[in-house]
């Protein structure tokens, strides 16, 4: 089997990677369709799948990427494609591998990403995935891999409804300008982020928003377990502090 999903990349590649492949829209159509001719009846993520991993196994160590891909503008938009990333690690338990081969997944992280911030192909949010791996900048929070969220959602704060919120304790994360601005815990959530919205505690978050005002600013808000302690809902925190680099966090773990 993978020998034949090899053969079908050497046919379609145009000498472009594997990576580029799947993610790249047009030419993982191109891929799919050839691997349904040649005989592969597999669905369509395990395909993608069985191409990177042939790649990981050195199965392509014959194969010369000829063609680069990267975009000149790629930190305008890099910011929307980890958040959009690591909603859905955290929401759905998944990779970024999981994510780029599944179309179902990769359709939602398409549409995240450009809510986020609009303007740019499918194609370069997915890129600019890929080259956050590369670079390690997408490391796991192991911690929260531990204490798995019961409750993940992501949304701009213009839609945000108060009295919808959860009282239950959890972690939240606003965004905006391109940027993590504050990361918090709270046993209660609702109040806690009542609170934020109408004058934060966090001086240089409020006046951050009295400047900006909430028209651009997103909250992702991750309910946690009743069984989880004020002790480790810290740790939590503090684990998302160091992975993503809020601005306004007064204290930053060394």
């Amino acid at each position: 089997m993978d020998s034949k999903i090899v053969e079908v990349f050497l046919s379609v590649s145009q000498g472009y990677s594997p990576d580029r492949i799947v993610a790249d829209p047009r030419l993982n159509a191109n891929f799919l369709s050839e691997c349904n001719r040649a005989g592969l009846a597999l669905a369509k993520n395990a395909l993608n799948k069985g191409l990177l991993n042939a790649r990981k196994a050195g199965h392509l160590k014959g194969h010369k990427t000829s063609k680069r891909t990267s975009f000149k503008n790629e930190d305008d938009y890099l910011f929307a494609a980890e958040i959009a990333v690591r909603f859905l690690e955290k929401r759905d338990d998944v990779t970024l591998d999981d994510i780029i081969c599944d179309p179902d997944q990769v359709k939602e992280f398409d549409k995240l990403a450009s809510s986020l911030c609009p303007g740019y192909s499918l194609l370069q949010y997915r890129w600019a995935a890929l080259n956050l791996r590369k670079s390690s900048k997408l490391k796991p929070e192991l911690l929260s891999h531990v204490v798995r969220p019961v409750g993940v959602r992501l949304g701009p704060v213009s839609e945000l409804v108060l009295s919808a919120l959860p009282r239950t304790q959890g972690l939240y994360i606003f965004y905006g300008g391109g940027a993590t601005l504050y990361v918090g815990e709270a046993g209660n959530l609702r109040l806690r982020l009542e609170k934020h919205l109408d004058h934060s505690d966090s001086k240089a978050l409020a006046r951050w928003f009295w400047e900006h005002g909430f028209s651009d600013v997103n909250l992702e808000i991750q309910e946690l377990p009743e069984t989880t302690t004020g002790k480790v809902r810290k740790a939590l925190e503090s684990e998302l502090i160091t992975s993503r680099h809020p601005l306004f966090n007064v204290q930053r773990p060394k």
